[in-house]
């Protein structure tokens, strides 16, 4: 086995893996690979004889050693795709998720008869939400978050798919930043909130409750405790015929409906996703 001969460091990197009980093994290793040698997918296959100089090798293998102990990939080479876009990530916010495409796709399916331009998105981490709005027709966004940091990122974000003049961003609370200038003022309400009930939490896999943020996880003793502040306090902000978009957990759809009807939405309804899975509720201002 040649030391830094690719084909030989694949094999060498899915075993390590493998045995580390990293579910896709396979593709990590495929990825770290292209992120160290810059190759394409295909260049993997087509040049598996190729030999990794000492900073490449260096490079990879530091990549699979942090992967062994879970460190979640997309934090390891720094980017995700979200809706074909691409994201920068880091610790600092949650791992964008397919999930939540869901919760993109329904606001632009519902924008098609209902004007929706200017949004505003509870809680933005990587800012994958409103920038892929945005990028899809949106015209305006607010985007908000508690930490300054997940807002760097999402500024970077922005700035990496041409839509920073278009989006802007406060650091804030959920609303307790934003001043009656904002009252009144969006089509849409949007929030992938946390909504982990806390005792769930330390059952989850170690990539996402050793490493992603827990401030973008923790929902309270029972997962609706963003859901509970957004919905009353939102209200305000909402033009008449103003909307609220939220990600829900797969067992909150009755729950997080109710919440609306209570505070006076009307057309609340359920989305599931591909999972056959509750997946986004939404409602419209009465």
């Amino acid at each position: 086995m040649s030391r830094n001969k690719l084909e030989d460091m694949l094999v060498k990197a899915r075993k390590m893996l493998k045995n580390e009980g990293v579910g896709e093994y396979q593709l990590d290793a495929q990825l770290f690979m292209m992120k160290a040698t810059g190759f394409t997918k295909v260049q993997l296959f087509t040049k598996n004889d190729y030999c990794l100089n000492n900073n490449e090798a260096e490079d990879f293998w530091d990549m699979v050693n942090k992967r062994a102990k879970r460190i979640p990939t997309q934090y390891i080479i720094g980017n995700c795709q979200f809706m074909g876009l691409d994201f920068l990530v880091s610790e600092a916010v949650l791992i964008p998720r397919q999930d939540t495409e869901i919760l993109v796709e329904t606001i632009l399916e519902y924008r098609k008869n209902n004007e929706i331009n200017n949004i505003i998105d509870i809680g933005t981490g990587s800012g994958c939400i409103p920038i892929s709005l945005l990028s899809y027709g949106i015209n305006n966004a607010v985007a908000v978050d508690i930490s300054n940091d997940a807002i760097e990122v999402a500024k970077k974000n922005a700035a990496l798919n041409k839509v920073l003049n278009r989006i802007q961003f406060v650091n804030s609370n959920l609303f307790e930043a934003l001043g009656e200038e904002y009252y009144g003022k969006f089509d849409a309400i949007v929030s992938n909130p946390p909504y982990i009930a806390k005792d769930i939490i330390k059952g989850l896999m170690p990539e996402v409750k050793d490493f992603e943020p827990m401030i973008a996880l923790d929902g309270g003793d029972d997962g609706l405790d963003f859901y509970k502040k957004i919905v009353p306090e939102g209200k305000k902000y909402l033009s008449s015929n103003g909307w609220m978009f939220f990600e829900i957990g797969y067992d909150q759809g009755v729950a997080v409906s109710r919440l609306l009807e209570a505070e006076g939405f009307q057309k609340v309804e359920v989305i599931k996703d591909l999972a056959g899975l509750d997946r986004v509720v939404l409602g419209k201002m009465g």
